[in-house]
Order: C-alpha cells, then structure tokens, then sequence
C-alpha cells in the first residue's frame, strides 16, 4: 500500500501496481473495484445508489485502512487483503489479493480471487443450479449453457448462471455479487471445525474469470434484509397478473387447435381449474418465429377470445433465432436495420436452430431491442397474453466448439463494443427486457407476463423463469426444488419446474408427487417434450385424478395469498418460496434442511420426494406449526414424523398466522391459524385480483388469544379496526 483518498462513502487506495476503490452505498451495499472499475457500465443493476456519507475511509492497524458502516466494517490490509467483519467485528469474509494474467496471445486481461468464510458456513446461490440449494464442494461453471438433453442433479453448468453467492454462518448472512459477464468458474470447499482444540479449517471460494472487470457488491444483515438489498440494487422483481399465479398447462406437441380444444375440455369436463395454456414452437409455421401455422391454427384470434372468457390465457413461446431466409418479413426486416449479430468479418453469424439456417438478433444495442419489442405486436393480435423466451442462452446446434454463437461474434454492448466472450451471458436477459419494455407500450394497461429459460442477475425486473428440460425421475423432482429455493435466494423470486418431468413417462406416483409440489411453486405449470408421455391428469386413473384435483383447488384457493407474496417480492425481493433458515439462519439444522421450504411466513410444505413413501420426517423452526389438514399442533425447533399418504403431502401453518384464501364464494376470506397461548401473530394481505397497475394498500392484522377465543384486528395508522374480510380461526384447542 502506497497510500489514500478518502471520498463519498469510502475512498480509493493504492498500491504499488494497482488501485482499489471501496464505496458504501446509502442502501447499505458495500463496492470495490480494482484498477479503475466502477459500479457502471453494469447490466445487473438498475441506477447506482448514492455513497452514504457517514461511511469514512480511515486509517486501521498495521498501516491498513477501513470503511465503518452502519452494518459492516470493511477493512484493507497493507498487501491488499479486502475483510468484511458484522458492526461487532465478527470476520465474515476475507478476500485476498486478487491476482491478474495476461492469456496466451494477448487480449484481455484474466482475473482470480480467493477468499475465506467461517468454517461452518454453507453456500447458495450461483443462478439455477440443479444440485442445490445448498452448493457442495465442487466446481461451477458461469456459462449459461443448454445441456442439450434432459438434465438431472449432476448436471452443470445450466440455462441461467450468475455470480451471485449467498453464504449463512453462525456469525451472519452476506451476498456477494462478481459483476463481470464473462465465462468463468466459481470453486467452493465448504469449511470444518476443529474438534476439542484442533484449529477451524474456513470455507474457500475461489472465483476465476476470464476477463472484465474485477468488481465486486456485498451486502451482510439477515437473510431478508441482504435481499432487500439486493432488489434495491437491481430492480425489484416484476409484478405478475393475477392468472399467472394459477395453473398452467404446456406441451411441445399440441400439433392443431382441435388438440387444444380437447385438453381444455378435459380440464372443465372434470371439474380442474386452468389459468393459462402454452403453445410451443410447432404452432409456428415452419418454426419460424412471430408466425402461425394458418392450416393447423386457423382462427387463433378467437380461440383466444374463447378461452379468454372462459378465465383461461393463451401464452406463446418466443425464441430468439430469425430464419435466415429473403422473403421471411422477420428476417427482412431485422435486415434493414442491421439487426443481426455479426463476426469480426462483417458477414451475419448463421447458426442452426428448429427453423434451420439462422440469425441471432443483438439484443445488446437498444435499436435492436426496440425493432424486436415492436414484433411483440403480432401476438398480441393473435391473442396471446404471456411469452415464454426459449433457446435464449442462446442455443445453436451446430458446432463453434460449443452450442452457441462462436466467441468472435460481435456485439454491440450498448454502444461499447466487444464480443460473445462478454455477451453471452446477458444475450437472454437482454432479449427479456427488449420484450418486457415494449409490451409495457404496447399494452400499458396490462402487467406483462414473460418469463425467460435463460437470464443474468436482475432478470426479476422483466419476469421469472422456468426449470427448462429436467429429467422425469425422483432426482428430476429433487432438482425442481432445488433450482427455485436457489433462483430464489439470487433474487429471481419467479420460477418453477416441468411438473412431471421434460421428458419420458413418469409413473402415476411420480407425477401426482411432482404435481402436488408444482401446487405450492410460485410457476405451476405442467410441460412435456414432443416424445414424451401424456401430463394430463386424467390419464394417470381415478386414484390422481383425484388428488391432483385436491391439490389444484388448493391451489386456487391460496391464490390471494401467492398474490400478496407476489406484491411483497416487489416491494422488498423477499421470494415467495424461502429456505426453512430464512427466519433464523444461525440454526444449523435448518441450514442443512433441503428437502422442506417456507412459502412466504406462514406455510410450511413438506414435499415428498422419493418413491413410495407414506411418512417423512420434518424439520420444524421454533414455534407452534399446525397440520393444515389435521389441525394437530407440533413445538418447534425439531424434527418430527408424520403422514404423507399419496392423497397430499404434508403442510404446515405457524401458529398466529394471519392467510388471506378463496373463500367458498369467491370472495377474500382471511384464514387465521390460532396463537399459541401468551403470544400474538399476524400477517399482511395485497388484496389485488386484476392485471393492472393500481397500488393496493397492504393491510395489516394481528391476531392474539383472548379467553377461548381469537381477537383479529387491523392496523390502521390511526388505530386499528375490525377486519373488513370474513375471518376464519383454526387451530383452537
């Protein structure tokens, strides 16, 4: 170290052959960058908050230096070592010196950082990875790739990568955001703690990438608070209609508007609720894009309408690739704006996709994007209501060495140059916001529904995401929760599985399980691949037919509730399904509990995951949970047994919660599980069931035992009332 300028929130400090600029932000974010990197030019983030001017850069021990914060002290070393320590000065992380090289034959510069954590901490995060949610040793790749088949547990990297790590110790929570696109890999050893008066071993992380900047975000506090942040920082997740929080029906194969008519009269011939049906790529005509096939899909427009009055939305696939042909108006007119990628030589980059030979819009130039967003305009007179982005990472089956564009390709990146080895990573999160911003003009009365296979950090501002193609099989099953507990908790709190399986013919047992866990996902939608077996539920026999329709009236039942936890992700990014540890991460046991997840604070679900089982053993936090079935109550923290016959699986209410519901009228009914005694519960409730704009109030309840009964009021900032929804208690002795 050579010596300092304090400034906003921080200051620069410099050594011998670099520089690092360390900033506080007002949100409580910390920043540092190496060698001249600042917060922007970034893809993740929205505006770059403000430094907090109580945070000062002064001098440490040792000749080091130190920012004090409001909720972090970060502290330098006189060799570059970067500590982040909680106000009470307990070590969370230490980052060293990071080191640069140059790659063989020049070019940018490559970069590595190591850091230590506590030696009980546990790692999450990392985008959609299939063997989470809790990251083991290993080594993971930051390349949004289609593994090209159906996927399992081992498989990664996936679609959506990101380097965003969430990391939970006895001492604290952190978020630790890399904001560099490039191609890189992410090692983590887990730590040990040393028995009697043998020495810790402390977590390892160490992050490679292959160029960009080397900057870096951390955010500390409880689980959501750190979330808070990190929505603050970029975007807050995009708000999605009401309908889209029901049940949706998929299938690469639908092949003709008479197949869709019969499976939507199988929904209402037995008596099971549909929100919404996908059309995948064979509606197209030729698989081209922005096009329908006129013999197979003759009167689209008002099958939609049909539908539409029915409660039922059609949704339409999008995926990226032109067919690279004169004479196809998407390509011609992608054309005349130069909307293509190209490679160093000046000539269009043609890949190969469904449609054949094509073209890869650059989503990175915002021409492009607003050309794109404008296309969106032929499937809204076609009817559809919602888009899923497919083949988005993006995908090419012919061969550049990988299944995507060749890294030479250029792009625009906004005006600064450079190429694929940069874009590729941003390439879908790009395309969602081309989509999102431009059904915003083109239906400015309507929220837009869009979710997207591939993303990057701040893909919640323009939708969620999918699985993509999990394999059908219990490990399938196990990785559709996995991947939505950890987009989850990397602020994408949107998503859910292929229920059933991408592929193959799940058992009856298989697909009722993975069914009745999509019931309680924030995406439920059942989706299979043109070889695959059926997913309708009446083809599995009455026995699931049955309790399939249990679990979908459930779930229409709860939707006032996934509406008010929708509302509360936007407002402060805490996702709809949450680790059992959210409420108290220092509980080590339910830092290891990964088969069980809160939906938002007052349930519990307890999904079953493996073959034949009719018991399973469930981690409790402290408090009183209630079977919402039984109504029996169990004390928490612990571990207890109890009944999962193939009829449900088993879920829990914390005691003093405070549910809106559907009620038997189709009203909002408010569904109020009883206190223990001597304690008070409560809850919040978003009443919104339109696709519209308007801010609904967040109305408050507390309720408290009060003799043999319940009292339920509502908060009123001046004063409380009684609640202006029917109430039901449940749970009384």
């Amino acid at each position: 170290m050579q010596g300092a300028e304090p400034g906003p929130g921080g200051g620069l400090i410099r050594f011998g052959r670099s520089e690092l600029r360390i900033t506080v932000a007002v949100n409580g974010a910390v920043f540092w960058g190496w060698d001249g990197a600042g917060p922007q030019p970034s893809y993740a983030l929205g505006e770059s908050p403000e430094p907090d001017p109580r945070a000062v850069l002064e001098p440490d021990k040792d000749g080091g230096w130190r920012v004090v914060a409001e909720r972090a002290t970060v502290t330098v070393s006189r060799h570059g070592a970067v500590e982040v320590c909680t106000p009470g000065g307990v070590t969370l992380r230490r980052d060293l010196p990071p080191r640069w090289w140059e790659p063989v034959g020049g070019g940018t510069a490559r970069w590595m950082q190591r850091s230590e954590v506590a030696a009980d901490a546990r790692f999450f995060g990392l985008g959609g990875r299939a063997s989470g949610p809790r990251l083991r040793d290993g080594t993971y790749r930051l390349w949004n790739t289609d593994p090209g088949r159906a996927f399992g547990p081992g498989d990664d990297p996936l679609y959506l990568t990101m380097p965003v790590q969430l990391v939970v110790a006895d001492a604290g929570t952190h978020l630790v955001f890399h904001d560099t696109t490039w191609d890189g890999t992410v090692v983590l050893r887990e730590g040990e703690e040393g028995a009697g008066s043998g020495h810790d071993r402390a977590g390892r992380c160490e992050v490679r990438m292959d160029g960009g900047p080397l900057r870096c975000w951390v955010m500390v506090g409880t689980p959501a608070r750190v979330l808070h942040t990190w929505a603050s920082l970029t975007g807050a997740p995009a708000l999605p209609p009401a309908w889209a929080l029901g049940h949706h029906h998929a299938r690469w194969g639908f092949g003709s508007e008479q197949e869709m008519r019969r499976i939507v009269a199988g929904y209402q011939r037995h008596g099971l609720p549909l929100d919404a049906v996908h059309l995948d790529i064979d509606h197209y005509d030729d698989h081209q894009v922005f096009t329908v096939d006129r013999e197979r899909f003759p009167e689209l427009p008002q099958l939609a309408e049909e539908l539409r009055r029915d409660g039922i939305r059609l949704v339409s696939i999008v995926d990226p690739a032109v067919k690279a042909t004169p004479g196809n108006a998407v390509y011609d007119s992608g054309t005349a704006v130069d909307a293509f990628v190209r490679d160093p030589s000046g000539r269009t980059v043609r890949g190969v996709v469904w449609a054949g030979e094509s073209a890869f819009p650059d989503f990175t130039h915002a021409g492009v994007r607003k050309w794109w967003g404008g296309l969106y305009e032929e499937r809204l007179g076609q009817g559809f209501a919602g888009f899923w982005h497919d083949m988005n990472e993006p995908t090419s089956f012919n061969a550049f060495g990988e299944p995507t564009l060749p890294r030479s390709a250029r792009h625009a990146l906004e005006g600064r140059g450079g190429d694929h080895r940069e874009a590729h990573n941003v390439y879908a999160l790009c395309m969602a916001r081309a989509g999102y911003e431009a059904l915003r003009e083109l239906a400015p009365e309507r929220r837009p529904f869009l979710f997207s296979r591939s993303g990057w950090a701040g893909l919640q501002r323009y939708g969620g995401t999918w699985s993509g193609d999990v394999a059908t099989g219990w490990p399938g099953l196990r990785a559709s929760l996995a991947l939505v507990l950890g987009l989850g908790l990397c602020g994408v709190p949107y998503s859910g599985p292929d229920v059933g399986g991408f592929d193959g013919s799940p058992s009856p047992e298989l697909y009722l399980r993975w069914f009745q866990l999509g019931a309680y996902l924030p995406l439920f939608r059942t989706h299979a691949s043109l070889r695959a077996g059926r997913r309708e539920p009446w083809e599995f026999g009455a026995e699931v037919l049955e309790h399939a329709r249990v679990a979908l009236l459930e779930r229409r039942r709860l939707l006032p509730y996934f509406m008010t936890l929708a509302h509360l992700a936007r407002r402060t990014g805490a996702p709809y399904v949450r680790p059992v540890w959210w409420g108290a991460p220092e509980d080590r046991a339910l830092r290891d509990c990964e088969d069980t997840f809160l939906l938002g604070d007052g349930l519990l679900v307890a999904p079953v995951l493996a073959p034949g089982a009719d018991r399973r053993a469930v981690q409790l936090p402290r408090g009183r949970w209630y079977d919402t079935v039984t109504e029996e109550a169990y004390e928490g923290p612990a571990q207890v047994l109890v009944d999962a016959p193939l009829s449900r699986i088993p879920v829990f209410a914390r005691a003093g919660a405070v549910i809106p519901v559907r009620g038997a009228d189709g009203g909002l009914e408010l569904e109020v599980w009883a206190p223990a005694r001597g304690r008070t519960g409560g809850g919040l409730v978003v009443p919104d069931a339109g696709d519209g704009w308007d801010e609904p109030e967040i109305e408050r309840y507390v309720a408290r035992r009060q003799g043999r009964g319940v009292v339920v009021t509502r908060v009123r900032e001046n004063g409380s009332a009684a609640p202006t929804h029917p109430v039901r208690v449940r749970g009384l002795d």
